[in-house]
């Protein structure tokens, strides 16, 4: 028995050790990741890499039926304020997330406000392998979901604020989902292999420095996103893929929509197959931006 409960110990120990290497491990990246991003963090930058993410979430005017994957037009047209970015994670036991981005807001005219720098940030506890990057784009619907991004401070999504996760596709489907939308629709893209995404506890913090060195002065969030400032030309490609996707003609598009939460027989497998059973709680279709040329 002795042998047994030593042989045991040191089995325990070993994997102990393995561990906390890895976590060491897996900090560090986290870490000299984090402190890339921030070195090479600027406001046409972020708009930039916005632009990319976003093509890859919204439908491509010269491809209409890329529309069965995509963000949906409807959820386009009636949104509020679009928040773009991407978050690194790195975790064993815990897990650390960072990243950076932009956030938009549509003015009364129905443009987009100059847009305002974030960064993100926070710590989970789970059992989570591996280092993950991931592209989100949270779509705002309503009016307070946009002055929360513009409040000065913290925003902790899941705290605060939740989002839950948006329909994709086309037809009557994603019209009854906008009809009464949640605050906000999440979308995201992982690159590694974390299994779920979720942006539950991951903190938003205006990015006041880089606001105030490219606009050459300290402008809050809410008055950027308030239209005070003029659209800078710095954003104007974002722009267009926006407004490129809020055009798309799905007239000769199959109507074939996921939405999350209706019942099975009104969800596909993103990509546009139709589903030959009823979906599982294990079985949940995701959005595939992968399949969209960046």
């Amino acid at each position: 028995m002795s042998n047994y409960l030593n042989k045991f110990k040191d089995a325990a120990h070993k994997a102990g050790v393995q561990a906390t290497a890895f976590a060491q491990q897996t900090s560090r990246q986290l870490s000299e990741q984090a402190k890339l991003a921030q070195a090479g963090f600027s406001l046409p930058k972020e708009c930039d890499k916005a632009s990319k993410i976003l093509q890859s979430f919204l439908a491509d005017p010269e491809h209409p039926d890329s529309a069965l994957n995509a963000i949906p037009k409807a959820v386009l047209q009636q949104a509020k304020g679009l928040a773009v970015f991407s978050v690194i994670k790195a975790g064993f036991i815990w897990s650390g997330k960072a990243g950076s981005g932009v956030v938009t807001a549509r003015l009364p005219d129905g443009t987009w406000s100059a847009p305002s720098c974030i960064a993100t940030g926070g710590v989970g506890f789970g059992f989570q392998i591996g280092a993950d990057i991931s592209d989100f784009v949270v779509v705002m619907n309503s009016e307070d979901a946009v002055r929360s991004f513009g409040m000065a401070g913290n925003l902790t999504l899941g705290g605060s604020l939740s989002a839950t996760a948006g329909p994709i596709g086309t037809g009557g489907a994603v019209q009854a989902a906008v009809a009464h939308p949640a605050p906000m629709f999440s979308y995201s893209r992982s690159k590694g292999l974390f299994a779920g995404i979720s942006l539950e506890g991951v903190v938003l913090v205006e990015r006041k420095d880089a606001n105030r060195e490219f606009y050459g002065q300290a402008i809050p969030a809410r008055d950027l996103l308030a239209g005070k400032v003029p659209p800078p030309e710095a954003a104007s490609a974002m722009y267009e893929v926006i407004e490129a996707a809020e055009q798309i003609d799905e007239s000769g598009v199959p109507q074939q929509a996921y939405v999350p939460g209706a019942p099975s027989s009104e969800g596909y497998t993103v990509g546009g197959s139709q589903r030959a059973s009823a979906l599982n709680g294990s079985e949940r279709p995701i959005f595939d931006a992968s399949a969209h040329t960046t």
